[in-house]
């Protein structure tokens, strides 16, 4: 059975060049680049905090500093746009999922709830992942907001993220705005997105396509087997979507 806190050596032969080709990637031997990403990875599954990352990944604090400077300098994106191969655009699915905060990920200095992705609601914290995938189920792209903010809050943004060659883009009945319609007709692809009942004019949806939306669905509770994921600790925005990133990279080199 694999180990799910190792990377096996099937995906590191994609990862490790993938890797070596930025600029910011500063690796003195393949070894040890590859103890770094196992190291992120435990952190990763586990959920636990880094300071209680295992003596055998080396200093917590070492570990963490080139997780972030990665992040910042777009390392982890980088990674998961070279794992992409032939995605699957027949059609693209639409969605978003709401995950808890942590009250340790508020107070990123310099900074503010908003431009953190951080909503405030009856429970705490919340952010909210709003995600792009093939046809297959397969993760294309990300955007983060608080958890308060709508799905349709996002239909100017999640139709310029899909790539192009796209033949269907389906999303379900909170993406139902005869704008948003019109947007994605405009780029020359298939609205399929049931129609609110309290429409005046009933619009048509495509209900076989439409079937296939559990893909993401399904991909959204892949991500949460990633406990980092699950619950978000990171203050800053940028380090969570290096972590949705890399479990993304992971997804598709399945």
């Amino acid at each position: 059975m694999a180990d799910r806190l190792e990377i096996s050596a099937e995906d590191w032969n994609v990862i490790y060049p993938i890797l070596v080709k930025h600029r910011h990637v500063r690796s003195t031997s393949e070894e040890q680049c590859r103890a770094f990403l196992v190291a992120v990875l435990q952190i990763l599954r586990s959920g636990s905090q880094w300071r209680l990352l295992p003596e055998a990944h080396g200093k917590w604090n070492s570990v963490f500093k080139r997780f972030s400077r990665w992040s910042k300098h777009g390392v982890w994106q980088s990674l998961f746009a070279g794992c992409i191969h032939h995605p699957d655009l027949q059609s693209v699915f639409i969605d978003s999922t709401i995950n808890r905060a942590h009250p340790c990920a508020g107070g990123a200095a310099g900074s503010n709830a908003e431009d953190e992705a951080l909503g405030r609601s009856k429970g705490g914290f919340t952010t909210r992942i709003h995600a792009i995938t093939d046809a297959l189920g397969n993760p294309l792209e990300f955007v983060l907001t608080g958890g308060q903010a709508s799905d349709i809050g996002q239909a100017e943004t999640l139709p310029a993220l899909t790539p192009a060659g796209a033949r269907a883009f389906v999303g379900d009945k909170g993406y139902d705005s005869d704008a948003f319609v019109q947007a994605i007709v405009a780029r020359d692809m298939k609205a399929v997105i049931p129609p609110r009942c309290n429409r005046n004019k009933v619009r048509e949806c495509d209900w076989f396509i439409y079937k296939e939306r559990h893909l993401i669905e399904c991909f959204f509770n892949k991500i949460k087997h990633y406990r980092r994921i699950f619950s978000r600790f990171e203050k800053t925005a940028r380090n969570y979507m290096a972590f949705l990133h890399f479990v993304s990279a992971l997804i598709w080199l399945r």
